[in-house]
């Protein structure tokens, strides 16, 4: 779908106007253009990129194609750049959707293959309010960037709260079979958030540093604010693996200590069966003359001395802590 949005002296003034006129639009004095390709036809990519703008075959290879990562590129008459916006979902926290910026004196072109709920936004917000003025392409650029890292909001909330459900999973000792594919699944997920978002912040940091003759000096402090936006979340994407990290080692080494408890315990369970045996395993020796066991009161005496060492044995373990 093709939307072509009109200024004359920074007021809206038409919409959706023939392609064919856009050579001759963007040569006039005091219009500005704004020229949205979703989902494009090949007749439209010619008539807008190739016969309306006279873009270079590079940046149009570049738009039609798919660009992994973001980046920047200067050109004699505009500048290029491509970024990734996010579409949330729970299925899919970070799909991500290609969009391509060129950014001219007095027009922008944005072009993706899917629909952006950026994009729509801020069409939608300047058909409702037209009779704001507009002074410069940059602007539409920022508002289109500045809703982008927005998205990420939602996404970043959901992480949060999965990464306080695991530490508390952690404190109530949850099994390992659950516990570990969700500190897992969310390691993932924070790692692809920093992947997205660190090409970003480099992009956004270029445009932001005022060398740009397409930006004007009032929108940079703009630009440099959603910079440090993007570092924002980068740093706590960074802060939430460690976090993580964290959590599994302290669920790791309480499940070492209390494995090692269980072995201490059956330890000492043992070593008080010691006496028995030992007294057992004499007095039960295949000897002729064992005149100790001769006497009536022998069997008592040997009932006793088991009982008198096997509870020598627990105390002694119940003071040292064992039991």
């Amino acid at each position: 779908m093709l939307t072509i949005l009109v200024y004359r002296d920074n007021r809206f003034s038409a919409v959706n106007p023939p392609a064919a006129s856009l050579a001759s639009l963007r040569n006039e004095p005091g219009v500005m253009l704004w020229v949205d390709l979703s989902e494009p036809t090949e007749a439209e990519i010619k008539a807008v990129l190739e016969e309306g703008f006279g873009l270079h075959p590079l940046v149009i290879e570049d738009c039609v194609g798919d660009s992994p990562l973001p980046k920047l590129e200067d050109y004699d008459d505009y500048l290029y750049f491509v970024m990734h916006a996010v579409d949330y979902s729970k299925l899919d926290k970070f799909s991500t959707t290609e969009l391509d910026f060129v950014l001219g004196k007095n027009f922008l072109i944005t072009f993706h293959r899917q629909p952006l709920r950026p994009v729509q936004t801020v069409i939608e917000r300047v058909q409702r309010t037209t009779h704001v003025a507009v002074r410069g392409p940059d602007r539409f650029a920022h508002t289109l960037l500045d809703l982008m890292v927005e998205a990420y909001q939602p996404a970043l909330q959901e992480l949060r709260h999965e990464l306080e459900s695991i530490e508390e999973a952690v404190l109530k000792h949850e099994p390992a079979e659950t516990l570990f594919p969700r500190v897992v699944g969310l390691r993932k997920e924070i790692i692809q958030l920093r992947q997205i978002v660190r090409p970003q912040r480099e992009v956004a940091t270029a445009l932001a540093s005022g060398k740009n003759r397409f930006i004007r000096t009032v929108i940079v402090p703009y630009l440099r604010d959603l910079s440090e936006d993007l570092s924002r979340i980068e740093q706590q994407a960074g802060a939430w693996a460690d976090q993580l990290i964290l959590s599994f080692r302290v669920y790791l080494n309480k499940s070492s200590f209390e494995a090692s408890e269980g072995i201490r315990v059956i330890t000492a369970l043992t070593a008080l069966t010691i006496p028995p045996f030992v007294i057992g395993g004499w007095f039960g020796m295949n000897f002729t003359r064992m005149y100790e066991l001769k006497p009536a009161v022998a069997y008592p005496l040997v009932l006793g001395l088991t009982a008198v060492c096997t509870a020598a044995m627990f105390v002694f373990m119940k003071r040292r802590r064992w039991l």
